[in-house]
């Protein structure tokens, strides 16, 4: 009997996000030296949306975020973001199964 092991990124691809264009829930504030915390974020935010640029600087792209509050918890105390709940049906559409 083999048992197949399912994978994050495989049960990830099931969600679906409904981008709401020009108003995105989660904005970096600037910085010329990102913190440590929000380079934490490039490692640590599970749907990938944290990178940081050629230029040293950090990025988030919030489609597909899956709004599991890391990045709130983590960055918006310090000011490093500003996090707000995406509007009235938009965001991330969860599928399980």
């Amino acid at each position: 009997m083999s048992t197949q092991v399912a994978r994050v990124e495989e049960k990830l691809f099931q969600n679906r996000y409904l981008v709401d264009q020009g108003k995105p829930h989660i904005v970096v504030q600037p910085h010329t030296t990102p913190s440590k915390n929000l380079l934490a974020m490039t490692k640590i935010c599970p749907a990938g949306c944290y990178e940081q640029t050629a230029s040293g600087q950090v990025e988030i792209t919030p489609d597909g975020c899956l709004e599991c509050g890391t990045c709130r918890v983590l960055c918006e105390p310090q000011g490093d973001i500003v996090w707000n709940y995406p509007r009235g049906g938009y965001g991330v559409l969860f599928k399980f199964g």
